[in-house]
């Protein structure tokens, strides 16, 4: 445990920043894993509004600079592609 008040402080900010992190991590992941389901699922209208989940949470934590902004536009662009690939084969 820190002994010094500024180590102390830094500490406090290092578990606050940990669990804003982890919010955000889970939450792209969170959002990712179910539009995954849904198009394996073949349910291309909720797979449609569950892209438009991920365009937005991927910006968010991008903006936030937890991932980089390519890695989202990366993420994005996969999606979208796996998208195109299930509504072409129906």
């Amino acid at each position: 445990m820190p002994k010094i008040k500024s180590a102390k402080k830094a500490l406090r900010q290092n578990i606050r920043r940990r669990e804003k992190n982890n919010e955000r991590k889970m939450a792209l992941k969170k959002a990712v894993k179910n539009f995954k389901k849904l198009i394996e699922a073949k349910k291309i209208d909720e797979a449609k509004e569950a892209l438009k989940n991920v365009y937005k949470i991927a910006d968010k934590v991008a903006s936030t600079k937890f991932i980089k902004k390519n890695k989202a536009s990366r993420i994005k662009s996969r999606m979208t592609k796996m998208l195109g690939k299930k509504s072409s084969n129906q």
